[in-house]
């Protein structure tokens, strides 16, 4: 019944994007049509997510494959190839162009790529998606065009010859590059992508605050000098997905180099900035000192990560601190005052980073409880933010007040958490663990790995850490990905106690 409410939020959605959404990049809800750049009034940064690529239609690809409706996947894949150019004359954001665009690509192209395999369907398809993926990426490589490696903020997709004139970046926009630019790399064997994004992560790597093992959030493309506004340090916005990268790139790419320098941060983090169930921003400097009195939204990804990392009582304590707040105002806020957990800003985009860590929690805990916060979540969703067309961000939650924008994550994301958070595996038309959600929820095979070994020449040397903890939570995340024998050897061979549900999991 579960599954039913969301599949008929998904009817709802699908038939308001064919009738108003479809070639615009976004749906706008309240007034019933496609949000098309340059036809609206301008948004400044946030449009330039839009590229006039129907942005929404290629982001939602593979949740048509995880949501089992493979006949409109495949006519969605025909609609992509035939009518989208990704050659428009605009600027756009190279992070979210990298996580919504190319990674829509090549999730769908993975996808795409299977049931051509598997003989029933997508036999007319000939690997268009990807060769749209690589001709996306080689319209971002110019902007890795900097002294340092570290990718300009923006890019202009045609001509190709231009380039940004921007100075700094934010951590994550630099460091969430890697499992789209070398799943592109090992899809299409050209090395050029993996190569930039590996870059890319050294420089954040080498410019990390040695002492505290803390990141700014934001840092000169050219010098690699962290900006001194940019030197608060924590895990929501400006962060945290590149965190989340080095810790996924491990798991996609086999590269041990990404888990332990996703360890060494954690340990810094868990020092630091953890205070369960509260995640503070300190400075990178002098990480005894918090330098915000407030948290944002983006934070409430961090528990599934913690998940991952197989570290589950921090993982639960923040999550529920985050649920009670949506008990008392049906949404997170984009940002709360740690006194009170009070509001500072009460916009809610519809983002999903509380409804994946939910997800995470279910899957690593079993815990029938964590059905119900989803439950809560779609019961919200259906009857505080859905309008006749669509799905609309809330202006503010004390007031409820909507806001005529619905941004791609919500389909692309939300809807694939949930529906995944209610599913079992016998229902899904593909084996959920054989991938890796990308931060933008695409699903990437965990097979790249075997694809090509990885580059030789960004190792790190940590003397100081104990390798151990490295394989220990690479032993805690396997059975979240499907290598459970793994993960059963090392329990028997080393004597590790693991989470009872974990344990009835794996058997």
């Amino acid at each position: 019944m579960k599954i039913t409410l969301t599949q008929a939020h998904w009817e709802h959605i699908i038939c308001v994007l064919r009738k108003y959404a479809y070639p615009a990049d976004e749906l706008m809800p309240l007034s019933c049509k496609g949000r098309v750049r340059g036809q609206e009034p301008n948004r400044g940064d946030i449009d330039e997510s839009l590229g006039k690529f129907s942005l929404t239609l290629i982001d939602t690809l593979d949740t048509l494959v995880v949501l089992n409706k493979l006949d409109e996947f495949e006519e969605a894949v025909r609609k992509v190839v035939r009518d989208i150019r990704l050659d428009n004359d605009v600027v756009v954001s190279v992070f979210e162009t990298n996580i919504r665009v190319l990674g829509g690509l090549l999730g769908a192209h993975v996808m795409a790529d299977l049931f051509r395999q598997q003989g029933e369907r997508m036999q007319w398809y000939r690997d268009e998606l990807l060769h749209m993926a690589k001709d996306l990426g080689h319209r971002l490589l110019p902007a890795f065009n900097t002294t340092s490696g570290l990718p300009y903020p923006k890019a202009f997709l045609n001509p190709l010859s231009r380039i940004g004139t921007e100075t700094d970046t934010c951590t994550a926009c630099a460091g969430t590059m890697i499992l789209e630019f070398a799943a592109l790399s090992r899809l299409s064997g050209d090395s050029v992508f993996e190569k930039h994004a590996r870059k890319a992560l050294d420089v954040l790597w080498n410019r990390r605050q040695k002492e505290s093992d803390l990141v700014g959030t934001v840092i000169n493309i050219h010098n690699g000098e962290w900006i001194r506004r940019g030197k608060n340090s924590g895990v929501g916005a400006g962060i945290d997905s590149y965190y989340e990268y080095l810790m996924k790139a491990y798991i996609l790419l086999g590269d041990h180099v990404f888990l332990e320098r996703f360890n060494i941060h954690y340990n810094a983090i868990m020092k630091y900035i953890s205070q369960p169930p509260l995640l503070l921003n300190v400075h990178m400097h002098n990480p005894t000192v918090s330098v915000r009195s407030w948290m944002d939204s983006l934070l409430a990804f961090f528990p599934g990560l913690q998940v991952l990392r197989g570290d589950l009582k921090p993982a639960i304590e923040t999550h529920e601190m985050l649920y009670q707040v949506t008990k008392q105002h049906k949404f997170l806020p984009e940002v709360l005052l740690y006194i009170n957990i009070l509001f500072h800003w009460g916009q809610h985009l519809l983002r999903p980073e509380f409804a994946e860590s939910t997800y995470y929690l279910y899957k690593a805990t079993g815990d029938h409880y964590y059905l119900r916060v989803g439950q809560s979540i779609v019961e919200k969703l259906n009857v505080y933010a859905r309008v006749p067309c669509g799905f609309a961000a809330v202006q503010d939650v004390r007031t409820g007040t909507h806001e005529d924008r619905m941004d791609s994550f919500f389909l692309a994301e939300m809807f694939k958490y949930l529906y995944l958070l209610f599913s079992e595996k016998s229902q899904l038309p593909i084996n959920i663990d054989d991938y890796v959600f990308t931060t933008e929820a695409h699903l990437l095979p965990v097979s790249l790995s075997t694809k090509q070994p990885p580059c030789q020449d960004n190792m790190t040397v940590s003397p100081q850490h104990n390798t151990f903890n490295f394989i220990l939570s690479m032993d805690l995340l396997k059975p979240l990905i499907g290598l459970k024998c793994f993960l059963l050897q090392y329990v028997e061979q080393r004597h590790f106690s693991l989470p009872t549900p974990l344990i009835a999991q794996l058997l």
